[in-house]
């Protein structure tokens, strides 16, 4: 317990969260200016179809975030082994397989397209401004799935300096060229997608360059080591893995495209007011996975270490101001709430719907910010199944069970459901952890004594 009280261990927290709470606000601070500009155009549906276009790339890119978060715990895992080959190989056979499936993506963009756009529904203005972006946005899917190899790559090295101006720049020079190509030059939601795809690639090449420099300065290279890479059992391994953490992504983000989808069958102006309030959302999902990022590298080098100690001083640090931040966005939304509404949008419509449905976002961060730790904890120690699992219980068994019963309440149903759903995989992931605890060991005893080999 004395260990908590310990400057230097809180102050280890913020060296690696700090950093990736400041960079990962700009990844919603991105979606609240494509918002404005788009916001302040004179019709709702063209935020409508912006909405809906950046939800399908969301729902295709970050169904693929096992890329980051399985690079980041078998990276940290190495990193705390000392193991320089491991260090490499991870890399390598992450971004064979991120090229792989972003082949896949743009062979494949037709049918994703239209299946989406079939579920999406909407009025045909939404529709249209919809495919619009996401045809031009699909083309950043190389760099996209690469920067999230990259970035759990580096993240996973204890370093999160370089992945905060990964994403300081990628999203800085997104939000200028945004404004420029949508206000400036009036190519309206054209001008949002092309910003974002010329972004992802400015970030790729600051990746590449800030890995090379982490290589070289550890004294790594390929020599001896391709074969081992390309070894069918190791890619088997880490496929395995990555499916439990796909399932899970996935079902995280039918939750996220279901209340957009299910808001545009509700109205143009109900539509347009989520993605006002999503923004929030991102803005609480953002701020606290800066400390589920730094949970992931700090429990998955206690793993490589095999730390007991320090396995459970990450999880209590952690867990203490992942709580502490979400009261504060409670605090901010209460009391700021409206004035950031009317900064997003003039519609006078939007703001009205936004405004009424705002209780269901200052209680949010309250309810969701321990599942965001605990996934950093599984995460860290490689326990795909677990939040698999929890993350289908709370989906199948909460999300959508809530909104059936209680969607003759419209959109107060859908955030309902949301609520709950945040809620639900907290107390899941909370319960599989004590199991673990009960079944394997005190406090991860047994995860930390597991053997951490190569996948």
């Amino acid at each position: 317990m004395s260990s908590f009280f310990n400057g230097a261990r809180h102050r280890q927290v913020f060296v690696l969260a700090l950093p990736m709470v400041l960079s990962n606000i700009t990844v919603p601070l991105l979606g609240l200016v494509d918002t404005i500009v788009i916001g302040h155009l004179e019709q709702a549906y063209y935020l409508g179809g912006v909405a809906v276009g950046a939800t399908i790339i969301s729902l295709i890119f970050w169904l693929l975030g096992f890329l980051r978060m399985s690079t980041t715990g078998l990276t940290a895992q190495a990193f705390g082994a000392g193991d320089g080959e491991r260090l490499l190989q991870v890399l390598v056979r992450a971004l064979l397989l991120a090229w792989g499936l972003a082949l896949l993506i743009l062979l494949l963009q037709w049918p994703l397209m239209e299946l989406a756009f079939w579920l999406a529904g909407g009025s045909a203005e939404v529709q249209h401004y919809g495919r619009e972006y996401v045809s031009i946005r699909i083309w950043s899917a190389p760099a996209a799935l690469t920067n999230l190899v990259l970035l759990g790559w580096l993240l996973g090295n204890q370093n999160a300096r370089a992945p905060m101006w990964l994403l300081i720049l990628g999203n800085g020079v997104n939000i200028l060229l945004d404004i420029w190509f949508v206000l400036g030059l009036g190519w309206q939601v054209k001008g949002a997608a092309a910003a974002s795809v010329l972004a992802d690639y400015l970030a790729m090449g600051l990746g590449a360059w800030l890995v090379w420099r982490t290589l070289r300065a550890r004294g790594l290279g390929p020599a001896g080591f391709w074969r081992r890479c390309l070894d069918r059992g190791a890619f088997g391994r880490l496929l395995g893995l990555n499916r439990d953490i796909f399932i899970r992504a996935l079902c995280l983000q039918l939750t996220f495209a279901f209340m957009t989808f299910q808001g545009a069958r509700l109205g143009d102006g109900v539509v347009a007011a989520n993605a006002v309030l999503m923004n929030f959302l991102m803005f609480i999902s953002y701020g606290l996975d800066g400390f589920a990022y730094a949970v992931e590298a700090m429990v998955g080098k206690a793993v490589g270490e095999r730390n007991r100690q320090r396995f459970r001083q990450a999880c209590a640090l952690n867990l203490f101001w992942g709580a502490l931040v979400a009261v504060l966005f409670t605090l901010v939304f209460a009391l700021a709430g409206e004035p950031l509404i009317g900064l997003i949008t003039s519609i006078p419509e939007v703001q009205a719907q936004a405004r009424y449905y705002l209780p269901w976002l200052v209680l949010m961060p309250l309810a969701a910010c321990w599942c965001f730790i605990l996934d950093g904890i599984f995460i860290g120690t490689t326990r795909g199944r677990e939040m698999r699992d929890m993350m289908l219980v709370s989906t199948l068994g909460v999300f959508f069970p809530v909104w059936w019963l209680a969607r003759g309440l419209d959109n107060h149903g859908l955030w309902l459901a949301m609520l709950c759903f945040m809620l639900a995989r907290g107390l899941t992931l909370g319960w599989a952890w004590w199991r673990l605890e009960r079944r394997q060991g005190f406090t991860g005893e047994a995860i930390l004594m597991r053997e951490t080999k190569d996948v």
